[in-house]
């Protein structure tokens, strides 16, 4: 191998270790035998069954590939709930979220946990590029991993669209009581990879995405106010 070649892959394989990210399951309580497919986000006040927990460290802007793996790694105790865990400091005070290391606690709650009624729409960027979008003709920017949380009426229907030439405009409205979960994007979203959760295709560039998958998002998102 050539002295150009060899320095090239050594600097591409230190690339690759710093950009490394590890995901793995750094406690188990307990494991519970449940084979529900959803991964919700709870509170603090949410009655739950604590199984373990998650340690992320390093960084992706593959949010897809990481929720994915998150995923499967909680399903290996039977979780279908986690909770962010902001780590100890020494002056107590809780320090934001940090994208590159992050620990997850995860739970186990009933199928009525889930079930609770919600009127909550939420839209997501991507992590690439900023959004303007458009909801009812109120204009919102969405910053790059950020979303907008709004409280519907049940039975209004709430017009969003990318406000791009040829771009998408959907309808939506909440009967049921159920949350609801959007990302804006320009870019093509591939489909799921876990098979069990993630993302559900639709055309043009407002993308439906799952209950487990938006409330990840909502974790590593920031909210805009």
């Amino acid at each position: 191998m050539k002295i150009k070649n060899i320095a090239t892959f050594i600097l591409a394989l230190s690339f690759a270790l710093i950009n490394a990210q590890d995901i793995y399951l750094s406690k188990v309580a307990k494991v519970n035998d449940n084979t529900d497919k959803f991964f919700i986000k709870i509170n603090k006040d949410t009655s739950a069954e604590y199984l373990g927990q998650i340690d992320v460290q390093g960084f992706s802007s593959d949010d897809e590939e990481v929720f994915s793996r998150i995923y499967k790694k909680a399903k290996e105790i039977g979780a279908n709930a986690f909770a962010y865990q902001p780590f100890d400091t020494v002056d107590e005070i809780e320090q934001l979220f940090n994208p590159s290391n992050y620990r997850i606690k995860l739970f186990y709650v009933t199928k009525e946990e889930f079930s609770k009624n919600s009127q909550q729409l939420y839209l997501f960027s991507t992590s690439e590029k900023s959004q303007t979008i458009s909801i009812n003709k109120k204009d919102y920017v969405l910053e790059p991993r950020s979303y907008l949380s709004l409280t519907t009426i049940r039975g209004d229907i709430y017009t969003i669209s990318t406000k791009k030439f040829l771009g998408s405009a959907i309808k939506v409205s909440n009967t049921d009581g159920v949350p609801q979960y959007f990302q804006v994007s320009a870019l093509k979203v591939s489909s799921n990879k876990s098979g069990d959760a993630g993302i559900n295709l639709k055309s043009g560039d407002i993308t439906g995405i799952d209950r487990s998958f938006g409330d990840f998002l909502r974790m590593i998102y920031t909210e805009i106010k």
